[in-house]
């Protein structure tokens, strides 16, 4: 089970800190979306910071368990309101995208309370 975890934890920190390096550059594949979206641009900093700090603190887990419960955790909330936002956008054939960044989210989360 720890290599499980180590090994979801690290590619989803990986995947999740990508994401959130790629909307502080303004990729366009993750900016295109927000704006569709009507995601503010006064947003996309913080939401940027707050991928970032989530996967740095999915790393973290694996030396102080409780930081990678919350970040786990915070990602999954991150993603959910991501989700909720394609919803609210009326772009249902999207909502899947943040989908598959919560998937990992969770199953680092379930991995770490099963150790």
């Amino acid at each position: 089970m720890n290599i499980a975890y180590y090994i979801v934890g690290t590619a989803a920190a990986l995947w999740i800190g990508f994401s959130g390096y790629s909307l502080f550059n303004k990729s366009e594949f993750v900016v295109e979306p927000l704006n569709q979206y009507g995601v503010p641009r006064s947003w996309w900093n913080w939401l940027a910071l707050a991928k970032s700090a989530g996967a740095l603190g999915l790393v973290a887990g694996f030396f102080v368990p409780a930081v990678g419960v919350a970040a786990a955790v915070g990602l999954i909330l991150y993603f959910l309101g991501a989700m909720a936002t394609t919803v609210r956008a009326h772009s249902y054939g999207t909502t899947i995208f943040p989908g598959l960044y919560l998937i990992p989210a969770a199953a680092t989360l379930a991995l770490q309370l099963a150790r």
